[in-house]
This record gives C-alpha cells, structure tokens and sequence, in this order.
C-alpha cells in the first residue's frame, strides 16, 4: 500500500457526491493502454460539464444582450436535458453511490468495486450525464468503514487540472449551500 497516494488524496480537496456510477473490471497493464484513450474524451467531457455548470451571476443588469444571453442558456440547457433523456433513459443510468473524490483517486463503496485489484470507474454527472467520466484506477487501500480508496492512473497535467477544476467548483458549490442554509 502506498501511504503517500492516500497522504495526498486527504491533503486535497474532495468532491463529496451523490453520482451515478459503475466500474468494470480491468487488468491493470491495459490501464495505460487505454488511459491514452480516454484522456481525450474526459478532458471533452469535463469541458462539457465545465459549460454545462457554469450560471451566469445574476445582475441588475437588463440590457437586451444580457437578457438574449441569458434566454439562449435557457434553451441550451432544455436541450442538453432533452438529448440526456433520450441518449441514456433514467432507468437505464446505474445507480446513485455517495464517493468522495479529486484528480488523485476516489473513496467509493465497496459494492462498485468489482473484482481484481484494477478497474475503469465511470462517473454521470446530472448535467451530463450522457457522458460519464472514465478513470483507469487500482485498489490502493480497503478502509476499516466498508469503503474503498482507488487511485487513478497518472492523469496527466490537463486532465489532472481539469479534474481538479471540477471538484473545487462542487466543492465551493456545497459550501455556498451550506452557507444559504444557515443564514
């Protein structure tokens, strides 16, 4: 076990979430085959989410550009719903798992992890959840709770950033919540 990848993952910040999820099986070698593979269309997927997500801050401000901005984001997300129900039926997404996560590996139940030590982690984010998120991982640490801490193949400096982008965004999200909530 590798202590330093487990000193990491808890030094950073993690995105606690509620998110479909599912894994395969996978042997580890071919992790760094097709991590190539998937590079590619995670940093596509996380640029999508990244656009997705983003909200315009609400202004005083009703100049018709901002109001035609404003009507057009509307439409895009109806539309991104519209072509996430009918690519992936909520009945057919797998299940909720509550994981905590960040660009160095993920805290999952042990029920997502499949068998062998190396797997292909797959995350649906509601925005967009007709494209998940797959990361080539490996069991690093089974924790005394049931859970289990995987780490993900090395992601490389963009889609680690990228990754990163994403959880501080939720993370800054549920701390603006938390802060709603109690004021």
């Amino acid at each position: 076990m590798d202590a330093s990848s487990w000193d990491e993952f808890e030094q950073r910040v993690s995105s606690d979430e509620s998110l479909h999820a599912d894994s395969e099986a996978m042997p580890w070698p071919d992790a760094q085959a097709h991590q190539a593979r998937l590079a590619e269309r995670n940093l596509n997927t996380l640029s999508a989410i990244a656009a997705l997500e983003e909200r315009h801050a609400d202004t005083d401000d009703d100049s018709p550009l901002m109001v035609e901005m404003q009507r057009m984001d509307a439409k895009l997300t109806a539309l991104v719903d519209i072509v996430n129900h009918l690519l992936v039926p909520a009945n057919l997404l797998p299940p909720r798992h509550a994981l905590r996560f960040n660009a160095i590996g993920a805290v999952l139940p042990a029920a997502l992890v499949p068998p062998g030590d190396a797997l292909i982690l797959r995350l649906r984010f509601d925005v967009c959840r007709s494209l998940p998120l797959e990361l080539a991982a490996r069991v690093e640490r089974r924790l005394d709770d049931g859970q289990v801490f995987v780490v993900f193949a090395a992601p490389g400096d963009v889609l680690g950033d990228a990754i990163e982008r994403l959880v501080f965004r939720h993370h800054r999200r549920k701390v603006a919540e938390t802060r709603q909530l109690t004021s």
